[in-house]
């Protein structure tokens, strides 16, 4: 699925928004449903619910 949401700090670190060399563009791995994509498009105050941080070091951090 192509996240096309100008939201640049969700998607942008997402674990799930990978580049795609033969497109050669980056889209979202996730098979989100219908439902939750509109939402995503639609409402500017909603979050994606498959967001993950591909922040490494989070649970380092929390650690220290």
């Amino acid at each position: 699925m192509l996240c096309t949401k100008q939201m640049g700090s969700d998607c942008n670190n997402c674990n799930f928004y990978v580049f795609d060399e033969e497109y050669e563009d980056y889209y979202c791995q996730v098979n989100m449903d219908e439902d939750d994509y509109v939402r995503l498009l639609t409402d500017q105050r909603y979050s994606c619910p498959y967001y993950q941080s591909d922040d490494e070091y989070k649970v380092v951090r929390k650690q220290m």
